[in-house]
This record gives C-alpha cells, sequence and structure tokens, in this order.
C-alpha cells in the first residue's frame, strides 16, 4: 500500500445494512480522493481491540455504531467533550502521530439536520423514547432548546434514566407515560428514537397544525408517523437526514477537507435505499 492510500471503515454487529459505506464512498469520488477506501467490518465487543491494535499508519479513521460506541472508549487515546458527554463515541480519527481520537458526530449531526430545515431553537420538545439515541438527542437540545424537554417512556427505570440524562447535559427534562404519548405531538419539537413500528399508533393523533417532526427511522420509510405528519402538512427530518450530517462531519474530520459534499452523499444514500 502507498504512502498515499488510506483506509477508513465502519464497525458493528450486524453491520451489513450500514449505508455508512455508501456515504463515505460517495464523498471521496466527489472529493477526488481516488486512493482512499471506506469498508465494513463485522466486529463485536470481544473482537474490537485485537481489531484497534493492528490498525497501521494507512488507516485515517473508523465509524463505531452499536454495539461498540461505549467499548471503544478505553481504548483510545483521547475523547471529545461532545462524546464524554453521552458516553459514547461514534467517530474516531486515526492522527499523523498514531494518536486515536473518539468523538459523537450525532449530536451535532442532529443539530445540523434540524437546522436545514430551519429550526435553529425551540421553546420546548418531546421525546418519544429513552434508548442510547435518546440521550444523543436530550445533547442535541441543550443546544438548541430553551425550555422543557418531556421524555415519553414505558418504564421507571427509563424515566430515571433520561432524568439523570437531563441534569448531567443540563437539559430541564420531565418524564411521562408512554400512554400519554399522543400529548407529544403538540410539542414544537417532536422527536421520534423508538425501533421500527413503536409510533405507527401514534399516528392517528397528529395534529392538523403539526409543527416539526424530527423521525431518526430511514428504513422503512416514510414511517407510518412521518407520512401523517407530512400530510398534515408539518416539516419532517428523517433518519436520513441524521445519517448524512454525521457522515458529513465525519468525513470532514478524517480528511481535513471542509466542506464535506452533503448533496453527494445524500443523493447516494437515497439511491441505496431505494434499491433495497
Amino acid at each position: 500500500m502507498s504512502a498515499q492510500q488510506r483506509r477508513a471503515a465502519v464497525l458493528g454487529s450486524p453491520i451489513a445494512h450500514s449505508l455508512s459505506p455508501v456515504l463515505h464512498r460517495a464523498a471521496y469520488a466527489e472529493l477526488g480522493l481516488t486512493d482512499w477506501s471506506y469498508d465494513r467490518f463485522e466486529i463485536d465487543e470481544a473482537a474490537l481491540p485485537a481489531f484497534i491494535g493492528k490498525l497501521g499508519p494507512e488507516w485515517a479513521g473508523l465509524s463505531l455504531t452499536m454495539p461498540l460506541k461505549r467499548a471503544i472508549t478505553p481504548l483510545l487515546d483521547e475523547v471529545s467533550e461532545t462524546a464524554a458527554s453521552v458516553e459514547a463515541v461514534n467517530t474516531v480519527v486515526c492522527t499523523q502521530d498514531g494518536r486515536k481520537v473518539g468523538d459523537n458526530t450525532d449530536i451535532p449531526g442532529m443539530v445540523a439536520a434540524l437546522r436545514e430545515r430551519g429550526i435553529e431553537q425551540v421553546e420546548s420538545a418531546a421525546i418519544l423514547g429513552a434508548g442510547a439515541t435518546a440521550s444523543s438527542a436530550l445533547a442535541a437540545l441543550a443546544r438548541i432548546c430553551t425550555g422543557e424537554v418531556v421524555a415519553y417512556v414505558r418504564s421507571e427505570a427509563r424515566a430515571a434514566e433520561m432524568r439523570q440524562w437531563g441534569a448531567r447535559l443540563d437539559v430541564d427534562v420531565r418524564t411521562a407515560d408512554w400512554a400519554d404519548a399522543e400529548r407529544a405531538l403538540h410539542a414544537p419539537l417532536v422527536i421520534a428514537t423508538t425501533p421500527a413500528g413503536a409510533t405507527d399508533a401514534l399516528s392517528h393523533a397528529v395534529p392538523e397544525r403539526a409543527t416539526t417532526l424530527f423521525d431518526v427511522l430511514y428504513d422503512p420509510w416514510p414511517t407510518t408517523l412521518a407520512a401523517r405528519w407530512s400530510a398534515y402538512g408539518g416539516a419532517v427530518v428523517s433518519g436520513l437526514d441524521l445519517l448524512v450530517h454525521q457522515a458529513v462531519l465525519q468525513v470532514e474530520q478524517m480528511t481535513g477537507r471542509t466542506p464535506g459534499p452533503l448533496d453527494a452523499m445524500r443523493k447516494a444514500g437515497e439511491r441505496a435505499l431505494a434499491e433495497r
């Protein structure tokens, strides 16, 4: 491998579904980086240390998905404040001096995806769900929400977790039972972080004056909730929007080229989803 060739990849398990190779390769093509490659590797937590230990100087960086976003932390030389704030690393940049630096581009990616739709600041918001993506959503809302965030969850344990994240991220979080989730749809901004199908039953309750829905799913798309939201004229931000914006930030960090080619990456992602 020549000194000019650089490598990057996405790691996780399962990984076959990942759109990251499509997005990053599209970026390299647009930027004229003909000596760059981007692959995917099926890596679980047990296999991660050995993989990281074998990375050579040709490596520029890694994208990480579940279940590796926390497992990677002890293997890094440095972790950004953003990643530390939610205890989740989705990006590793390999520096020229051999250091491995972890970051989280999901959080600024969410903010950028909302900003693209004209959402710079909201007075309040609602979050549907309480998993790992919900904590990233809270961290994003810490940057743009001036008031209360209500998290709709299925258990008291999850509710306690969300309140703890709120305290840690300095976000005013109130929790509510999932049984009352229809109320969430009246918030100025609704962020759905739940698995496929979880919000389908809420679609009948979409208000006629729908505001903004950020649904983090992208396949299948649109979700039942997103389709009804759009039909009522509300603004919808999709999981693909999030995926592309966080990937743009990864490309910028790994290649040093800014701005990342957002449009080319989005079009590549749309084509790949249409072919599934």
